[in-house]
């Protein structure tokens, strides 16, 4: 008799159904939100109560049915430290005077002065505009790192909740409020203070 192999989810199916549920939660709190004049507050609490849910419904499921987490996350570790910025700022940033004259010759060099300063903002705007997509995918690999992790602590019970519908729902139900809760006591301190 062959032993059942346990089925594993991977990281990147874990962070993807995460994004489809903050979607779902967006056009949902967006939908019943257009003929009403609701509060800010009221707008997260739909919101957590939506992902609240959603998640626990997710981990009731792969606790019961004995899930576990392959991690396919992407290494990225292999530059050394302060390798980044390896450069040294220099002290101040000194401006030149562009006074270029008057008549014909002050006329051609302020165009060229004007052409090369639009190439370099262009050549600026290029960049920052490089750092902002580098900014975003550093953001979505950590938030795919924490709801790995968070997602890997929770189904490290699987062995134990495994065809027991009672305990995984109670590990379900202690980890969403573990995971949520501190996030409503916020939103609920706010509202009274």
């Amino acid at each position: 008799m062959k032993a059942s192999k346990k089925p594993y989810l991977k990281g990147k199916t874990i962070f993807i159904i995460s994004l489809i549920v903050i979607a779902v939660t967006a056009v949902t709190v967006w939908l019943t939100g257009i003929n009403y004049n609701r509060a800010l507050t009221s707008n997260f609490y739909i919101s957590l109560s939506i992902i609240g849910t959603l998640l626990f419904a997710f981990m009731t499921y792969g606790l019961y049915k004995g899930l576990g987490l392959q991690d396919d996350f992407p290494n990225y570790r292999n530059y050394t430290k302060g390798s980044l910025f390896n450069y040294q700022a220099p002290g101040g940033f000194d401006s030149t005077d562009t006074d270029v004259g008057d008549g014909l010759s002050g006329l051609i060099v302020s165009i060229l002065l004007w052409i090369v300063m639009s190439i370099l903002i262009l050549v600026a705007m290029l960049l920052l505009e490089a750092i902002f997509w580098f900014s975003l995918f550093i953001i979505i690999m950590m938030l795919y790192w924490v709801f790995f992790r968070a997602l890997r602590q929770v189904f490290k019970h699987a062995n134990s909740t495994s065809g027991n519908f009672t305990k995984a729902v109670a590990y379900s139900l202690s980890y969403t409020f573990l995971y949520l809760g501190w996030i409503f006591g916020i939103v609920f301190l706010t509202e009274i203070i």
